[in-house]
């Protein structure tokens, strides 16, 4: 006989009411296991307030300027689930990324993120400053996969745009022999379709933007006041 699954009870509160939620689909992804937790659900974002305020399992804590120690404390701070922080890897390289990623492990990040530009040597650099994983970005399908792990590469994110999900595919079908499960994190897209596309290609983790979610709940709040 079929065992019944039961629903799972919510706890909250009417001042906690309105956190971030990550979209649900996300939870069909098998996720990845960083220091004993599994992480399926990551959000993109640098608002610490809605770090503060979601339930993601992760925090992707990457953005467009040279990495700084101060907003990686200011993130490390406001969240309550692990931080996987970027340290560069196109103008930041080498040396200051792997300086940068032996203070991101010292602040307390769980994993560090290279951006598609970071050569092997500076990924080797990194891998020499620090213990915690280091997650390259997978931008197109012109890169030697096998070549970033020997250098260190520990997991992938693939952020392919609208072609993610192919890449995806792309990514597994150039480590099948080698890495048949290595980890991949992807940008999931905007619909809950695009999600489940990314995760039927083999995607292990999904990132989830929170764009403009502080400006549209506090017009919400504020439409609710007046």
């Amino acid at each position: 006989m079929a065992k019944k699954q039961r629903e799972i009870p919510d706890l909250s509160s009417e001042l906690r009411a309105d956190i971030v939620e990550a979209p649900k689909v996300i939870n069909e992804a098998p996720g990845i296991r960083i220091y004993g937790k599994v992480i399926k659900s990551i959000i993109y974002t640098m608002d610490v307030a809605v770090i503060a305020n979601c339930n993601a399992d992760a925090v992707f804590a990457v953005y467009p300027w040279t990495p700084n120690t101060k907003i990686l404390e200011a993130v490390s701070t406001a969240s309550k689930v692990p931080v996987l922080a970027g340290i560069g890897g196109g103008l930041t390289k080498g040396l200051r990324s792997a300086t940068n990623g032996f203070f991101a492990e010292e602040g307390g990040a769980q994993g560090v993120v290279l951006n598609g530009p970071a050569t092997d040597e500076t990924i080797e650099s990194v891998r020499q400053a620090i213990d915690v994983p280091i997650i390259y970005t997978v931008t197109n399908d012109q890169v030697d996969l096998l070549k970033k792990i020997d250098a260190g590469t520990s997991a992938f994110n693939v952020a392919g745009g609208k072609n993610t999900a192919q890449l995806v595919r792309w990514v597994i079908s150039e480590l099948a022999d080698k890495y048949p499960n290595f980890p991949i994190i992807a940008s999931g897209g905007k619909t809950d379709e695009q999600i489940q596309e990314t995760i039927d290609a083999g995607a292990h983790a999904i990132t989830f933007a929170a764009n403009g979610i502080t400006e549209a709940t506090f017009k919400k709040k504020m439409a609710d006041y007046r």
